[in-house]
């Protein structure tokens, strides 16, 4: 039988062990994961990152090959195009000149507007292979066209549209007769030229 002494110790030992048991954590099994939380603010831009060093220098273009066979087939295909152009009748070269018509007539004034909104002029015969050129036209078509050429101030002298005297005539015999009266110079069927009041209608062709 314990004696009275001893009860308060036991006692005190019991509270004891109930309190250590007390503190010790129980871990039981893991739970499932929660959601995913809200996308938080983007954050401020970062700076600019270091230059990179520069590269290497490229090739001028006279020496880069791959350029020069571009070139190369370029203009070949170009020389093709002309060729298929002027076998159709669509348009004529003489020398570094290409004519083309628009096939339909004009007065002189809206003929040269007409060239020049596409970036060319009136045809202007500077020699027999140009004037050549634009004779084919004048036949193709059957309709004169007119040349860039004007009268100036002295009636009967006649010269290019720049303001340059004419280095190269192919009159009809006995013209020009006008006279201060046919400004604007028309080409005949033949190639030979004559003056005409500008106010005609003439077929367009343009030089480029």
């Amino acid at each position: 039988m314990l004696s009275f002494q001893l009860v308060p110790v036991i006692a005190t030992i019991a509270l004891l062990l109930v309190a250590s048991h007390a503190l010790q954590p129980c871990v039981g099994l893991q739970g499932p994961p929660g959601r995913n939380g809200l996308l938080g603010p983007q954050g401020p831009k970062g700076k600019p990152g270091d230059k990179g060093n520069p590269g290497p220098p490229g090739l001028p273009a006279s020496r880069d090959p791959t350029l020069q066979n571009y070139l190369k087939e370029l203009k070949h295909r170009i020389a093709r195009l002309e060729r298929a152009l002027a076998l159709s009748g669509m348009i004529s070269i003489a020398g570094n000149k290409l004519f083309a018509s628009t096939e339909k007539t004009a007065e002189f004034d809206n003929i040269v507007k007409i060239c020049k909104a596409a970036h060319g002029n009136i045809a202007t015969p500077t020699n027999r292979e140009e004037n050549h050129a634009i004779m084919s036209f004048a036949k193709q078509f059957d309709t004169y066209p007119y040349l860039g050429i004007t009268e100036g101030r002295v009636p009967g002298e006649f010269w290019f549209l720049n303001g340059n005297p004419l280095n190269y005539t192919n009159w009809y015999p006995g013209e020009p007769k006008g006279k201060g009266t046919e400004k604007c110079v028309e080409m005949y069927s033949d190639g030979t030229w004559n003056d005409k009041p500008c106010n005609n209608y003439r077929l367009a062709v343009c030089e480029f």
